[in-house]
């Protein structure tokens, strides 16, 4: 059987991570471990999507802060976010004179970038290298349903795209190793409502995770947390049923981003958070935190991305969507 699993001889490290949110994110169960937020979600710009490259702009200039480190210092920076064309990163990061490679993974690019960064680190191409991405909630409605001033009804299966911005710098110093790597495959099992990621993603989820668990020598009991980024409510549900059918048992010891940012019972986020900022502002506020200090010792993060686009939508498509995987350890215990 072919190998899928990339491991590394030269170990990626976790440099520094930080996190940049909105109003809504800071006033959720994890606001006291983000980095910096802003009270009216504009981050002092007059548009929605000049906010959210400001956001990608303060969460790169302050991982970079965080590390000791200068803007000269970052041999590649990788970045995306959920706007056409990637412009809030384009614009966002385009002052730091830093080589660029822009990515679209949808929600999955948080992962997307780590795995990328890791693969340039631990090939030796890179020494530093930077992974950011974000997304807007007012950006993203507009973009991909409506404007919030048509006021539109949303469907409890709807999620509520994160207004965020996530940095990593992934180095040769740092108490978080990348262990391993999985690079997803686009999966489409004919979902097209655009209300319902998390049944679109579902399905990418369970092929990574069951080509993971056949090829390497763990089982889901071997780490603290698998966190997926961002099913919501639905596709966690649904994963952890299909699973099990599959004989992997992760009833235990999943959590999803989604769920983790707000809190569904008082925010009306309806099936929880999504969106490219959604994982990367948990990762970066708490997951890695908690690696780094020793708390979790082993973790597997499985980001989510729904592939498609307005113009596909509105052709009545149906909802490809890939889920990129990495092992992150703490060097320290757990």
């Amino acid at each position: 059987m072919k190998k899928e699993i990339i491991t590394f001889s030269r170990i990626p490290k976790i440099v520094s991570y930080y996190s940049v949110v909105g109003n809504k994110e800071h006033s959720g169960p994890l606001g006291a471990c983000f980095d910096e937020w802003c009270e009216d979600d504009k981050f002092g710009k007059d548009s929605w999507e000049k906010a959210e490259s400001e956001m990608q702009r303060r969460a790169l200039a302050g991982v970079i802060r965080k590390a000791n480190l200068e803007d000269k210092d970052l041999d590649v920076i990788l970045a995306g976010d959920l706007l056409n064309q990637c412009v809030g990163s384009t614009y966002g990061l385009a002052d730091f004179n830093v080589p660029y490679l822009g990515l679209y993974g949808a929600c999955s690019t948080c992962a997307e970038g780590i795995l990328l960064s890791s693969c340039l680190y631990g090939g030796g191409i890179v020494d530093v290298c930077g992974a950011v991405t974000s997304s807007h909630y007012c950006s993203s409605e507009r973009q991909f349903r409506f404007p919030l001033e048509y006021g539109g009804q949303r469907t409890p299966t709807a999620q509520w795209t994160t207004t965020g911005s996530g940095a990593f710098i992934i180095g040769s110093e740092g108490k978080t190793s990348v262990k391993e790597a999985l690079v997803g495959r686009i999966v489409n099992k004919g979902v097209s409502d655009i209300n319902n990621m998390g049944a679109a993603m579902a399905p990418a989820v369970i092929d990574t995770l069951t080509r993971y668990f056949n090829e390497s020598q763990h089982s889901p009991k071997d780490f603290d947390l698998i966190v997926t980024g961002d099913l919501g409510y639905e596709g966690s549900e649904i994963i952890k049923d299909l699973l099990l059918g599959n004989g992997i048992d992760i009833r235990k010891n999943h959590v999803d981003c989604g769920l983790m940012v707000f809190n569904r019972d008082t925010q009306d986020v309806h099936a929880g958070g999504s969106g490219c900022g959604c994982s990367a502002v948990v990762m970066a506020g708490s997951i890695v935190p908690n690696l780094e200090a020793g708390i979790l010792k082993n973790v597997l993060f499985i980001g989510t991305g729904a592939l498609m686009s307005p113009m596909t939508l509105s052709q009545g498509e149906s909802i490809p969507a890939v889920a990129h995987l990495v092992h992150l350890s703490s060097d320290l215990g757990g």
